[in-house]
């Protein structure tokens, strides 16, 4: 070891003409590695020579020095010079930069050049790739430059693109490569560091994880919807596709779930309207059906069409070629390529044979329908020939009508009865958007009421003499009216589950209040039955009645529900009567939904009814003046500018205003008003 205190000399430094140089073979590295000759050639004709060469004098068997110098450490250096000489770019007396040294070992020089060098570290390259890029180089420069593919440069950049606090938790190994590559396949700094702030204080950090909880609102490129809808159809209409530079596959998310499922509507529409034309009395169409979606259905058989003689031939060589060539290839290991990919041919061709659509009666026909979803690969799957309970019962005329309407070659007969269509549960009309105005479809009912029904569950629970009188009007009702059961006290509140297309609820005001007061009195209430009852033995009055008030409230459903046909849900008449009641609970408790902190939005109301129904909430809001503004705009904007005219307005669609049939002194007993005398104080015998 060289002594501390002795002063270090440094190598000379020398430019030496090239024909005078040679390679060592002394040079420890044997194996090709990096950058390929031909690119360090053409590195060193843009950029020159970056690093000197280390050389050694060549002596003579005398020990003098011979003019010749050898490179024990720099001979990849050598051989792009020496390409760039054969190719006339380099005479070949160009100095070359060369340090020189005599002591020590050759091989050693070779070695302690290659080992002490630090490579260099990954984020550097990322963010030196990205200064680039904005000092105007394109990716395809960098690429040419740095003789790697293009693809490495856009993958470098995503993750130079990633949150500077993450990138610099990867500098000082506080985060792996792979999981900084997970981060980089979304552009929302903000949404990076908040799911970092999540993995990193719990055991599901790994890459798969993080790229989840980044995706989540968001539809994989796989889904049935985005395979069906196509990603080319999608980014033509504005669509945008986050890529995964890192996947193999080419995985990708859509953003715009709201954009994608319109597209699936439209085109499930299409393919609707298509099938409809061959003579159905409905089609149900949406993106999956649950898996007994056809109980208490009956299906019709149709008969396979004969085969015409060009078709049968083809057939008969279809099937002759597919048995020829498992024979010829049976015994292979593997098959080639080409021969593998005719198969799939020939196997497609001869399932297309199977699945031509059958023929059915045409009577029958007028009964059944058909039900149209989309298979996990994209393809449409078409389930023909279902005749509805209601539908199943034989009527003579209506067979009548219908073999005349078969009988009718002109077709006219037949296109007076136009197929029911109904798109993810919501009858199709084509004339949606005329001046008409048409009943609001079940689903946004079922969405408005929702609401309703939080509205009103906190509002009970804010009115303890309401509540009291809901309650007792309960009882009285089973005690006095019907009675039904024998056991001691039957009574409970049932939490009546809400709509789950309403996920934004949860966000609104009523809900809000109803969790807070939840929590209020969770906080305050002993953890045992026993230790309970004597707690509400020993509440006050006014703390009885509210945690009773709150407690009711919960039993509240003012929910619109659509009377379902196999009479497996509530009947019509039993959802009106119901929500006759609510009304009258709202009239009593003076409920207000715009109070309440309902707003007409594009996503609740406005983006989901026709024009014609855009334009009514205007006049009813604002004035006709305001209509007349916004009549002429495409649907999608004229519900956004209603939403902004209509934002402070206090209007409410017709399944939110309060109901004038529903006075408290006109819906309860005579017994229960506030008006009457109380009843007799006893009935016994």
């Amino acid at each position: 070891m060289a002594n501390a205190t002795s002063k270090v000399s440094l190598n000379s430094a020398r430019d030496i003409p090239f024909n005078k140089l040679i390679l060592s073979q002394s040079n420890i590295r044997r194996t090709k590695a990096g950058v390929s000759i031909e690119d360090l050639a053409e590195d060193i004709a843009r950029r020159g020579l970056l690093q000197s060469l280390h050389v050694r004098p060549v002596l003579n068997a005398e020990g003098a020095e011979t003019g010749m110098f050898e490179i024990p450490a720099g001979g990849r250096r050598y051989r792009a010079l020496q390409m760039l000489v054969k190719q006339k770019r380099m005479s070949k007396t160009q100095a070359v930069p060369c340090v020189v040294k005599s002591d020590g070992l050759a091989e050693e020089d070779s070695l302690a050049e290659n080992l002490c060098r630090e490579a260099l570290h990954p984020l550097d390259q990322f963010r030196a790739f990205q200064e680039l890029r904005e000092k105007g180089l394109s990716e395809e420069d960098i690429a040419a430059r740095f003789f790697v593919p293009p693809t490495i440069v856009k993958q470098r950049l995503r993750l130079a693109a990633v949150s500077p606090k993450l990138l610099q938790l990867y500098g000082e190994d506080a985060m792996t490569l792979e999981q900084l590559t997970a981060f980089s396949v979304t552009t929302d700094q903000a949404r990076q560091e908040q799911v970092w702030d999540t993995v990193s204080r719990s055991y599901n950090n790994d890459p798969w994880s993080i790229r989840r909880q980044l995706t989540q609102d968001t539809v994989p490129s796989s889904d049935r919807r985005a395979l069906f809808v196509g990603l080319e159809a999608y980014e033509a209409a504005s669509g945008y596709v986050l890529r995964d530079l890192f996947s193999e596959n080419g995985e990708g998310w859509l953003q715009d779930v709201v954009l994608l499922e319109r597209l699936v509507t439209e085109k499930l529409k299409t393919e609707a309207s298509r099938i409809a034309a061959e003579g159905w009395k409905w089609v149900e169409a949406a993106a999956s059906f649950p898996y007994s979606h056809t109980d208490g259905m009956r299906q019709i058989d149709g008969v396979q069409p004969a085969l015409t003689s060009e078709e049968e031939q083809s057939l008969d060589a279809l099937q002759a070629e597919y048995e020829r060539l498992e024979r010829e290839y049976e015994d292979a290991d593997e098959l080639p390529a080409a021969v593998d990919q005719r198969l799939g041919e020939i196997e497609t061709a001869l399932e297309a044979f199977e699945a031509r659509p059958r023929i059915y009666d045409r009577a029958e026909m007028a009964r059944a329908g058909v039900f149209i979803s989309i298979r996990a690969d994209g393809g449409l799957h078409v389930e023909r020939g279902y005749i509805r309970a209601e539908d199943d019962a034989f009527d003579d005329s209506a067979d009548e009508h219908a073999d005349g309407a078969v009988a009718d070659e002109d077709g006219a007969a037949n296109s007076e009865r136009r197929a029911v269509i109904t798109i993810a549960g919501e009858e199709d009309s084509e004339d949606a958007d005329e001046d008409g105005l048409k009943p609001l479809p079940d689903r946004l009912l079922s969405e408005l009421t929702a609401y309703r029904t939080l509205a009103l569950r906190d509002a009970l629970a804010g009115n303890p003499h309401v509540a009291l009188t809901a309650l007792l009007h309960r009882f009285c009702t089973d005690a006095f009216l019907s009675s039904f059961g024998g056991k001691c006290l039957e009574l409970s509140i049932s939490r009546v589950a809400l709509p789950a297309q309403t996920q934004d609820l949860k966000h609104c005001a009523p809900a809000q209040s109803i969790g807070a007061r939840h929590e209020a009195w969770r906080a305050d209430m002993p953890k045992d039955e026993d230790t309970l009852w004597d707690w509400l033995a020993a509440l006050d009055e006014p703390g009885r009645a509210s945690l009773l008030a709150h407690c009711v409230s919960f039993g509240v459903n003012a929910l619109y529900e659509r009377g379902d046909r196999y009479g497996a849900g509530p009947s019509q008449s039993a959802v009106s009567r119901r929500l006759a009641q609510a009304d009258r609970l709202a009239a009593s408790v003076g409920l207000d939904m715009a109070e309440a902190g309902w707003r007409p939005t594009v996503d609740n109301y406005l983006g989901r009814v026709p024009k014609a129904r855009i334009l009514e909430a205007v006049r009813e809001g604002k004035d006709e003046h305001a209509a007349q503004l916004i009549d002429h705009l495409k649907k999608t904007d004229m519900a956004k500018e209603a939403e902004r005219l209509l934002a402070d307005s206090g209007w409410l669609p017709e399944p939110l205003r309060p109901s004038g049939a529903g006075a408290a002194d006109a819906a309860l007993p005579a017994f229960l008003s506030d008006e009457a005398p109380p009843p007799p104080a006893s009935h016994a015998p």
